[in-house]
């Protein structure tokens, strides 16, 4: 497995991370503590040393279970968990919040929960627009400086905010959705952030699982799946973006590949900093994704995934 650099002056990662989220009533239950641990310590013996959380996710728990199950191999992992959200005692959103005390806050609380010294890469997980991103910026600055995180990264921004954040403070890495059917940061932020040596971190790689291949029309939805209310994953929107599917599958089989490594082989192979964080509940799931970093998209291959793309179009907003 390749080891990237999260940006020019960032961690050494493995080219895939794991993305802890779904670990945490997202798109169905809550995975069982045990097997949730059992499933992150499974994902580093095959050589993941990434993994990405956050005080939202759970709220809380995922923070937990994580730490817990970093713990015995604190020192040979990078842990990525983040801010900006206002929550309510109960976990419930109230909104944004990344004042500076509010994010020194987080920091300390994040370090309670994942057991540990320092924090890997502690991102703001949404733009506050009530506070300017060169006060986010100098405050993440001043944590560095204190050791109480090791580099800082942003979350869902444009290439103008990460120029005025990295003025005061260079990020190491942006986490923006970005897969084959959401192309958003491709005119903007991904040559920012190659102009400026910064790491890319796409969430959401397999388009919330549909380039899993498990995703039709007719698929029902479970209890507790945030993307009943999608507009990607209506039953008509779904019935449309399959025949994306498809041109994925098309090269899947021709490749003797799934689809799950076709779309995340697609984002390695756009450029050599991105680093795709995948998540799963399941180790043969993510086994499978795994497969992606032996696999080798030719120029053929992804001319005729961007072909139909742009010929298919895609139904439905993205939820950022």
């Amino acid at each position: 497995m390749k080891k990237p650099l999260l940006g020019r002056n960032g961690p050494e990662v493995s080219e895939l991370g794991f993305g802890c989220m779904n670990l945490s009533r997202v798109y169905g239950p809550e995975t069982d503590r045990k097997e949730a641990i059992a499933l992150i310590r499974a994902a580093h013996e095959h050589g993941i040393t990434l993994f990405d959380t956050a005080e939202f996710y759970g709220p809380y728990t995922n923070e937990e279970v994580v730490g817990e199950a970093l713990a015995p191999i604190r020192d040979k992992v990078v842990i990525a968990t983040k801010f900006g959200f206002d929550l309510a005692p109960d976990g419930s959103v109230r909104g944004l919040n990344s004042r500076p005390d509010h994010i020194r806050e987080v920091a300390e609380a994040s370090l309670r929960r994942l057991k540990t010294d320092r924090i890997d890469v502690f991102y703001q997980h949404r733009l506050d627009p009530a506070v300017p991103i060169e006060e986010v910026a100098g405050t993440l600055k001043d944590l560095v400086e204190e050791g109480k995180i090791l580099h800082y990264g942003l979350s869902e921004v444009d290439g103008e905010t990460i120029r005025r954040a990295h003025a005061v403070h260079p990020p190491a890495v942006v986490q923006n959705e970005y897969s084959i059917w959401t192309r958003d940061p491709e005119p903007d932020v991904l040559p920012t952030c190659e102009e400026l040596g910064i790491g890319f971190v796409p969430w959401s790689p397999l388009g919330m699982g549909f380039f899993g291949g498990q995703i039709s029309e007719d698929t029902p939805t479970k209890e507790g799946d945030m993307r009943a209310g999608f507009a990607r994953f209506t039953p008509e929107a779904r019935s449309h973006n399959r025949q994306l599917f498809d041109v994925v599958q098309t090269v899947a089989t021709r490749k003797d590949a799934t689809t799950a490594q076709v779309a995340l082989a697609w984002l390695l192979a756009q450029r050599p900093w991105i680093v795709p964080i995948p998540g799963t509940t399941k180790l043969k799931h993510f086994q499978d994704n795994l497969g992606a970093i032996r696999l080798t998209l030719t120029d053929q291959d992804i001319r005729e995934i961007d072909e139909g793309f742009h010929s298919l179009g895609v139904h439905g907003e993205r939820t950022a």
